[in-house]
């Protein structure tokens, strides 16, 4: 059966081993597929956290010339406020904490702006209703 609705997102990196450290660390991701393509010589690498069948495709650039930046950002859900306080205490250690964590309640819940080896910006967050709010749509349209 062929993949249906939104697969991945791409991003481009420079320094690839930096950035699969960093979405293993504060992602939880881990390399599903790693090949050099054969067309352009480029090193590109698939990471997933494997809770469903998408994935963030890491392509390497000698240089990333436009960011993820703060409004445009990748979203992680944690498993809970003391997840994000231990990450945000490491990410402000490393340099890397943009700002957070804020608690701004539902449907927003807890979260924290972390950003990448490329300057790209990964939200991190605790009680965002995303699954809630997807599945009651689902309900109320059938």
């Amino acid at each position: 059966m062929s993949d249906v609705g939104l697969t991945h997102i791409a991003l481009t990196v420079s320094d690839m081993q930096k950035s699969i450290s960093f979405y293993a660390k504060y992602a939880g991701m881990k390399v599903v597929h790693h090949r050099i393509d054969e067309k352009t010589q480029t090193e590109v690498v698939w990471i997933s956290d494997l809770t469903r069948p998408f994935i963030i495709v890491l392509i390497q650039v000698p240089e990333v010339k436009h960011p993820l930046l703060p409004s445009s950002h990748l979203g992680v859900a944690c498993k809970s406020k003391e997840e994000i306080d231990c990450l945000c205490n490491q990410a402000l250690s490393e340099g890397v904490l943009i700002e957070g964590p804020h608690d701004w309640g539902q449907p927003v819940g807890y979260w924290a702006l972390i950003r990448d080896p490329d300057g790209h910006t990964l939200e991190i967050s605790y009680g965002q209703e995303v699954r809630f709010t997807v599945e009651n749509i689902g309900i109320s349209d059938t």
